[in-house]
């Protein structure tokens, strides 16, 4: 298995819509040619009564749309077929390791009773939403595990440990861990010394939506290698996504995402705003290390991906396809180490107010990612000295997605279109080049 992952690059095949190993084969030719390296599947396990993906009930055995007939073992023999053709087309697949709970009707229910939270009653405790103090959602078809303070503790760790190992067997590249603040960060940090002592190139993907800054360090420090940021729902103007950059970027590189299986489809909350779209993923590609997209995007699917009542024939018509457009983003990405890693952003203060200026530095390298906010109207950018802006650099050049400038004057003048994104690229020569 190739040492270097990375860019990640990650492309998330949803089994209540993509529904057996045969299907997942079939679109991994187009997803390579995608220029995606990564693909993430959601949980594939045997549900509980809810039939929601995310309600495990067994974890050795699998959901029935993707098992269909057959015994587990034969399904784990075609699931390292995939996992290997996968990987002969340069894909490392990761799966969801969900730990912080089970279905409520969970066969480890009756065989460790003991592994899970329960109330004053000794009723097993749901997984619950609050604001403040108030409850805003019970997950009724779920039970928390207490990882923290079972009685049984050293023989439910040694389970996960062993669930993960049983993962890399099927030919898995690493883990989505769901939740992962939810789950103890000594647990985490006792998995990946354990996995990673044994499997050293395994990955371990924190989903940090949500948490408090101070979980997300806590994780950071069990071990974690990549997180996932925020960056899907910042508005280009509040300062907090660029915060939350400055304050995970120096440790650990994170992945961002224009809409996820747990959001709604960006087709339709923007009518099928295309050059909004493209803006989005492309700024979410080049904003940190790492991009992620669930099956559909690229066609424009407007049907949210639902963990219970997504089918298979809920696959849509292709209402604009964006597979080229994004392998361009993605070439792009692979091109350029700036766009590789999680490094300073800073916010560059332009006349214009519809326009946001971000400038990216990492190492030797600058890029100027600016933004017209407006979806309706162009707006104008003017520097008068893009070199200076750009903190200097040598030869500047437009590294866009589309509309690129031949070439790109120190006085720099342009109208963008409406919602579209420009990104200028200056790399500081070494003295040894200059001499």
């Amino acid at each position: 298995m190739p040492q270097d992952k990375s860019p990640y690059l990650i492309y998330n095949i949803f089994p209540r819509l993509v529904n057996n190993v045969a299907e997942w084969e079939n679109h991994l030719p187009r997803i390579a040619d995608m220029g995606f390296n990564w693909l993430f599947l959601n949980p594939f396990h045997y549900s509980g009564f809810s039939g929601s993906l995310y309600s495990i009930k067994d974890y050795y055995d699998y959901h029935l749309l993707v098992k269909h007939d057959k015994s587990p073992h034969d399904f784990e023999k075609d699931l390292k077929q995939f996992t290997k053709k996968a990987e002969k087309l340069g894909i490392h697949v990761i799966v969801d390791y969900v730990i912080n709970h089970t279905a409520v009707d969970s066969i480890l229910v009756d065989q460790h009773p003991d592994w899970y939270q329960r109330d004053a009653k000794g009723k097993l405790v749901n997984p619950r939403a609050m604001e403040g103090d108030k409850v805003t959602a019970v997950w009724g078809d779920l039970a928390e595990i207490d990882n923290l303070k079972s009685p049984d503790r050293d023989n439910l760790w040694k389970y996960w440990i062993k669930l993960a190992e049983h993962y890399l067997k099927l030919g898995f590249s690493g883990f989505r861990c769901d939740a992962a603040y939810q789950v103890p960060a000594d647990l985490w940090k006792h998995i990946i010394d354990d996995i990673k002592g044994k499997n050293p190139d395994a990955v371990f993907f924190a989903e940090t939506l949500g948490c408090e800054l101070a979980d997300t360090k806590k994780l950071i420090k069990a071990g974690f290698d990549v997180i996932f940021n925020s960056s899907k729902w910042w508005d280009f103007e509040e300062p907090w996504c660029l915060k939350q950059n400055d304050a995970t970027s120096k440790f650990v590189p994170s992945v961002s995402f224009p809409e996820s299986h747990d959001t709604h489809r960006l087709a339709e909350e923007t009518h099928c705003d295309w050059n909004w779209i493209k803006t989005k993923y492309f700024f979410s590609a080049i904003f940190s290390a790492g991009v992620m997209i669930p099956v559909g995007f690229e066609f424009g699917f407007g049907k949210k991906l639902d963990v219970v009542h997504t089918t298979p024939q809920d696959w849509e018509e292709t209402r604009c396809d964006l597979s080229g457009y994004i392998a361009h983003c993605n070439s792009i990405k692979k091109q350029y180490a700036i766009f590789q890693t999680d490094s300073s952003i800073e916010q560059i203060v332009t006349p214009n107010s519809r326009i946001t200026a971000l400038l990216k530095s990492a190492g030797k390298e600058k890029a100027l990612i600016i933004i017209n906010k407006d979806r309706h109207n162009y707006q104008e950018i003017y520097f008068d000295d893009i070199a200076s802006a750009m903190g200097g650099g040598d030869g500047i050049i437009d590294v866009s997605a589309e509309h690129v400038m031949d070439s790109v004057p120190n006085q720099f003048h342009y109208n963008l279109m409406p919602g579209q994104i420009k990104v200028l690229y200056a790399k500081k020569k070494t003295a040894r080049n200059k001499a």
